[in-house]
């Protein structure tokens, strides 16, 4: 074998994480003569897998790793035969390419082919390439999904245009297949299978509302993501037994005379948390209690069975799709205000720094004192109590910002990610249309309740790992290599240095937000932080949380609308035997198998409010057409810019075609287009006027022109660069005369 190969090349940046250049490799690795050649190529081969990514002229890093089980998506054969697949991201395959290698272990199921997705297993070995060992084949292939969007009705039956702009499909529908669908029905159609050239045809399987509708954008949503809806007569008759069952008291406590309250946003309907907080001579007491869920849904279940296969509740501005009916989710296990409700409670007592001095799970049945709505906690807080915070202001409210103000002391000693980025709420009117666009209020309410939460869930995962029980972890892995390189080169074009090859910390980052939080880049830099992160998942594997700066952390507080923590729930009723509603050993050997499905249903609630959200303010400004707004580039990338409206926070798309009459290079390390003559430049963060072009509601698309200037060529930049495949360009002038080159 050729010196250097590529486990030696990859050893090696596993160890030197700082060297980045081939320079770097070669002085490490002491590759002289003509191994210099073999290094190249290496190289070359290893970004080509997706191992490593180009970060500079010269230089890469390794792409972030995919973790031990996760979601893969099938994408081609090699030239030996061999399937390959890759780690399924939110922004598409990721990471090396994994060989196909069967089953895992005794399990067996259909083979996969491309397009398809499924659960899988991956395997480095040692001469650096990957394998995927299916677990679990659970997707459809892309020809065998319907298409979601809307019928237009032709005199030979008709077609059904995809609401999804990721979706290409059009369906030419026979009028046979039109299963009744008229003009401007929403529709799930089914391809037909056929030729693999030509017009794709379909038969319409479900219409599921009309164009007008002003709710049909979370009809839209909700079926091109697979949302279950419906629950089926089984699970409903369980609820509804279920809800009128008094819980047993045998391994419960009576919290009921102690007032814990639940604050929660002013229009909630399901009540999961309430808190309760109280001076010590060396601290404070608190008490958070959680809705006990595991006592009205049994393992195993009819209607546990569809709360894992809907893993959590999806929220839209019109409405939500429950994770539980709602005969449990807004009235049984909802802690209503003075309703006797059980409960799975922590109590917690902190000294008057915060630090954690111990803790306590109880089972119990509680009798919430109030629910108030964040807004008038906060009011009485600041002088202003309604009459029903009044009488708990001295008693309630004044300890509960008490005890926030000690852990508001540990916070900071402890150094979360402190991004807090603005958060807009589509506000619905009674006729399903949309009234206004807000930008929500954040109050040391929020806060308050965020923290004693963190505190819970930190209490939950401490009490399982110290006990050995399995569960369910929800981690937070820290910035990728390539994430961090991509960070830096940005950060380069703002004459700001950030060192390579050191481990990331969240202070590092902190520390950038607060140097830039006053200045014309506060957005920006909110903004490039936020992408450099990874995603946060579920796994019965611990690496703690990296945002929150915590090495144990496990969702607890809101089993009402995460299946998640119900899984907590049982794991912590069975560890402290707190009765035999907790978790079984069926559940414990497949919580590998749950964290994934549970990662994919979070992803795919995200995918579909997404979607929905981009409806609305797509319609919201519909009759705005030509209207100009300020806004702020939120992203670039060889097509063109992508801006975010300062008035409403939709984002609309800039065709780099559109801006003027010289090419648009992109530049990756600024994420700017730059003027291929003249150097002038749109680049990430830069506050804009555009004109709103054109609205496609379906879709969710908003086209803008921009009316700003560009900013002017660097100094020291060259300009005249390539334009498409490498050759000097400029657009042709009108009727197809081409003009002459600049020399």
């Amino acid at each position: 074998m050729s010196f250097p190969d590529k486990k030696t090349v990859l050893d090696f940046l596993k160890e030197n994480p700082h060297a980045i250049t081939k320079q770097d490799i070669a002085r490490g690795l002491k590759v002289k003569g003509r191994e210099r050649q073999t290094l190249r190529q290496v190289l070359k081969d290893l970004e080509t897998e997706g191992i490593l990514k180009k970060t500079g002229k010269r230089a890469w890093a390794q792409t972030d790793a995919p973790p031990p089980t996760t979601v893969v998506e099938f994408l081609r054969l090699d030239d030996n035969g061999d399937l390959i697949a890759r780690a399924a991201g939110k922004d598409g395959p990721f990471g090396p390419d994994l060989i196909y290698d069967g089953y895992n272990g005794k399990m067996s199921g259909p083979a996969p082919g491309k397009g398809d997705r499924g659960l899988a297993r991956l395997k480095q070995h040692e001469d650096g390439h990957w394998t995927a060992r299916l677990m679990k084949l659970f997707d459809k292939r892309d020809e065998e999904k319907p298409v979601t969007g809307v019928f237009e009705r032709s005199h030979r039956g008709g077609k059904v245009s995809p609401a999804s702009r990721k979706d290409k499909r059009e369906l030419l529908i026979s009028e046979a297949d039109t299963n009744g669908a008229e003009n401007g029905d929403l529709v799930q159609a089914m391809p037909l299978p056929g030729k693999a050239y030509g017009p794709l045809k379909g038969r319409v399987i479900e219409i599921i509302g009309r164009i007008e509708d002003p709710r049909a954008a979370s009809l839209l949503a909700i079926a091109a993501h697979d949302i279950p809806t419906e629950f089926p007569d089984s699970v409903l008759a369980q609820a509804q037994a279920s809800s009128e069952i008094d819980p047993d008291m045998t391994h419960r406590e009576d919290l009921r005379e102690t007032p814990l309250i639940t604050i929660d946003p002013a229009d909630a309907r399901d009540h999961d948390d309430a808190v309760f907080a109280e001076a010590t001579k060396d601290g404070w007491r608190v008490i958070i209690a959680i809705a006990d869920v595991a006592a009205y849904v049994t393992p195993g279940s009819a209607l546990d069975t569809e709360a894992l296969k809907r893993g959590n509740s999806t929220y839209f501005p019109d409405r939500v799709v429950p994770m539980l009916p709602f005969e449990l989710s807004a009235d049984a296990c909802s802690l209503k205000e003075g309703k006797d409700r059980a409960c799975m409670a922590v109590e917690i007592f902190f000294d008057t720094s915060g630090n954690k001095l111990r803790h306590r799970f109880l089972r119990a049945m509680m009798r919430s004192a109030a629910g108030l709505s964040y807004e008038e906690a906060q009011a009485a807080i600041d002088g202003n109590p309604s009459e029903r915070a009044m009488p708990l202001l001295d008693s309630v409210l004044r300890p509960l910002w008490g005890a926030y103000e000690a852990l508001t002391t540990s916070r900071h000693r402890r150094g979360p990610l402190d991004l807090d980025l603005p958060e807009r709420k589509v506000e619905i009117a009674e006729d399903g249309t949309v009234s206004g666009i807000i930008t929500k209020e954040r109050f040391d309410a929020h806060k308050l309740i965020e923290e004693m939460m963190i505190q819970a869930n930190v209490a939950a995962a401490e009490e399982l790992e110290k006990r050995s029980t399995p569960l369910i972890y929800r981690i937070h892995d820290a910035p990728s290599d390539a994430k961090i390189a991509a960070l830096a080169d940005f950060l380069k074009s703002l004459d700001v240095k950030w060192p390579l090859g050191e481990k990331a910390q969240t202070h590092r980052f902190n520390k950038l937000l607060a140097d830039f939080a006053d200045t014309e880049n506060s957005a920006v830099i909110s903004e490039i932080v936020l992408r450099s992160q990874s995603q946060a998942i579920y796994s019965p594997d611990n690496i703690g949380h990296f945002g929150l700066n915590l090495h144990k952390y496990a969702h607890f507080t809101s089993p009402i609308r995460r299946y998640s923590d119900m899984i907590v729930h049982r794991a912590l009723i069975t560890a402290l035997k707190l009765g035999d509603d907790g978790l079984t050993k069926e559940h414990t050997v497949t919580l590998d198998e749950t964290a994934q499905h549970l990662v994919m249903t979070e992803r795919r609630s995200m995918g579909a409010e997404r979607e929905a959200s981009d409806r609305y303010l797509a319609l919201f400004l519909a009759d705005r057409v030509g209207a100009e707004f300020e806004g702020r580039i939120a992203g670039a990338n060889k097509a063109g810019l992508f801006v975010r409206l300062a008035e409403t926070g939709a984002d609309g798309f800039v065709p780099a075609s559109r801006i003027s009459d010289e090419y648009w290079a992109y530049h990756e390390d600024a994420m700017a287009l730059v003027a291929n003559r003249s150097g002038k430049r749109y680049e990430m963060g830069q506050i804009v006027r555009v004109r709103l072009a054109e609205v496609t509601p379906l879709k969710g698309g908003l086209l803008l022109e921009l009316i700003s200037p560009p900013k002017p060529r660097k100094p020291g930049e060259k300009t005249g660069g390539p334009g498409p495949r490498g050759k000097r360009f400029e657009r042709k002038p009108p009727r197809g005369k081409s003009g002459k080159k600049r020399r």
